[in-house]
């Protein structure tokens, strides 16, 4: 039998968050999160870190050491150019640590790629699942959340591929844009279907 490996993604602030939560605590899912092998790919002293400091100068540096995520997002979410010369940096490390991750498991896995189509990784998963809503929610979300102006929170909504093209290309869609019982209860719908074809990482 075919190990599954769920790739769920979607747009920013569709509640991908909270699918992954309830994946790891009603069904004891591994939850694997491209988000945190990308703040490993910039930790202090990491040579991606270095290669980012030399390009945009000890500016885009905290005090600290640590990469300065405000400005490195205010850099590469007006400038298509920069974002590529960086995601061209981070996403083969992230990469390289789900195929560690999944050559080692034995069991279902779950893989949280917000950029799963736009950085390439399909061939990682054996099913797709796409959190959506309307933009409309998806906008006062990333504003309330992420404390963003609307044109900041719009331009990081235009960086990723619309949500219809990620959902033309889905095998599971969910939907949230009704309350959380009935984002769940989609889930559960999902979770029992295993009658995915799909190709592993190699």
């Amino acid at each position: 039998m075919t190990k599954r490996i769920i790739g769920l993604t979607g747009g920013i602030a569709t509640g991908k968050t909270t699918v992954a939560n309830y994946l790891a605590t009603a069904y004891n899912l591994p939850i694997l999160d491209a988000d945190i092998y990308a703040r490993e790919a910039v930790s202090i002293g990491s040579p991606i870190l270095h290669a980012i400091a030399q390009r945009y100068g000890q500016q885009i540096l905290l005090p600290d050491g640590n990469l300065n995520r405000q400005g490195l997002g205010e850099i590469i979410f007006n400038n298509q150019e920069e974002r590529n010369w960086v995601e061209n940096l981070i996403h083969p490390y992230v990469r390289d640590r789900f195929l560690q991750a999944v050559a080692t498991s034995t069991t279902t896995l779950v893989l949280v790629i917000p950029l799963l189509f736009e950085a390439n990784m399909t061939d990682c998963v054996t099913e797709i699942w796409v959190v959506s809503c309307s933009q409309e929610e998806q906008l006062q979300r990333l504003i309330q959340r992420n404390h963003l102006t609307k044109e900041q929170a719009l331009a990081r909504i235009q960086s990723q591929l619309p949500l219809e093209e990620k959902a033309a290309r889905a095998n599971f869609v969910i939907n949230n844009s009704s309350t959380v019982e009935e984002l769940l209860k989609q889930v559960d719908v999902a979770i029992l279907s295993s009658n995915t074809p799909g190709s592993l990482c190699s």
